[in-house]
């Protein structure tokens, strides 16, 4: 992860700058300098490792902060950001003599300070861990009606209650998204308006789009018409997930049950991806399948993990039947208490009223695993249909 700075005194230009540095997944944090300044750092651990110059019409002021900057910090990377492309002969001299070493044109894209600072970074060990692989988690289902996105929201309510996390949940399910039905709430923003404004989707006005449940968790909503999904390409989705991944401890990221090759970049960012299938023929039959499609999509094995919504004991053998079949074991299983469940659904109240009821500590047991918290002694169970060990450490 790089820490950048921008030095500017144009107010718009620099929002800009910093929705497209948020949106590029690399980016750790970002200071803001204002030019003219009479100010500059006092020692070289103050300083960022990239300073982007974001040119006036006179530039010489930011080529003499570029150039303080390098006396403090020789190593320090000065990318001037103009309006002027090509730069001229005279210009780029300037910028050459206080050690600008890029010249972006404005306003910069985040493919193209995407491309720019994974160059920058690629010498720097700390740079190759993306916050992704600390963050997000993908929740999707084996096929429609496993109950992935009532998975999602109790597990979201748990993270945010008991781990006390800062926790997005972000309704990329398709066709419809019914995170905000199992909330009870109304979002006024969607999926759509984050995608519609990206040319300024900071963690600030990211925030602005986000409803608020009781119990802190956040939501995005989802699509709220079929047809929307026609015109929400999937790659803008990746610097949405980024720019969630700036401002929240942990990004949940409800896909639903349908997904293609076109999603990979967004599974292979996220640190875990949760299925979530039922002890059934159906279920079982397309979960084998789609374990199969993400080791084609580049997904390491160990980062899909397996959780069996619905269970009663009876299921013990099919499981033990599928675990040997795709040899790997399931991550958890969810007990099946359909009065509990049915009524936390209709009524949108997630399951976390009742602290004795089996269901919601289970989810408990599971945001205390993702998040390495000390378990519970029922979460040490390994017997099928208890919690099955797995390692809170990547």
């Amino acid at each position: 992860m790089l820490t950048v700075a921008i030095a500017s005194g144009e107010t718009t230009s620099s929002a800009q700058l910093v929705a497209a540095l948020q949106q590029t997944g690399i980016v750790k944090s970002i200071k803001q300098w204002t030019i003219p300044s009479d100010r500059f750092p006092d020692s070289a651990d103050a300083l960022p490792d990239v300073v982007f110059l974001d040119l006036s019409r006179d530039p010489e002021a930011y080529f003499t902060f570029g150039a303080q900057l390098r006396r403090i910090r020789p190593s320090i990377k000065l990318v001037a950001v103009s309006a002027i492309v090509p730069p001229g002969h005279q210009l780029m001299l300037e910028a050459m003599r206080s050690g600008v070493q890029d010249f972006l044109p404005k306003p910069a894209s985040p493919e193209v300070l995407n491309e720019m600072l994974a160059r920058l970074a690629q010498d720097s060990s700390e740079a190759k861990d993306r916050p992704s692989l600390d963050k997000l988690i993908v929740i999707m289902g084996s096929k429609g009606g496993v109950g992935a996105t009532t998975v999602g929201v109790n597990l979201g309510v748990q993270l945010a209650t008991f781990a006390r996390k800062h926790v997005a949940l972000l309704d990329f399910a398709r066709p419809l998204g019914n995170v905000h039905l199992l909330l009870d709430l109304h979002p006024r923003f969607t999926v759509r308006d984050a995608v519609d404004n990206l040319d300024r989707l900071d963690s600030h006005f990211f925030a602005g789009l986000m409803t608020q449940h009781k119990t802190k968790l956040e939501i995005l909503g989802g699509a709220l018409q079929p047809e929307e999904w026609q015109t929400i390409p999937v790659p803008p989705l990746e610097r949405v997930v980024n720019v969630a991944q700036n401002l929240f401890d942990m990004v949940l990221l409800d896909m639903g049950s349908q997904f293609s090759s076109e999603w990979s970049p967004i599974l292979r960012m996220a640190r875990m991806i949760l299925i979530v299938a039922e002890a059934n023929v159906p279920a079982l039959w397309t979960l084998e399948r789609r374990l199969v499609a993400l080791k084609g999509f580049g997904i390491e094995p160990d980062r899909a993990r397996i959780i069996i919504n619905r269970w009663h004991k009876g299921d013990d053998e099919v499981l033990r039947s599928i675990q040997k079949d795709i040899n790997r074991p399931v991550f958890a299983c969810l007990p099946n208490d359909f009065r509990k469940a049915s009524e936390s659904i209709n009524l949108g109240t997630p399951l976390m009223e009742n602290h004795n009821n089996v269901l919601s500590g289970r989810y408990r047991q599971i945001a205390s695993q993702l998040t390495g918290m000390e378990s519970s002694p029922a979460a040490k169970k390994s017997a099928l249909g208890g919690f099955f060990s797995f390692p809170t450490k990547r």
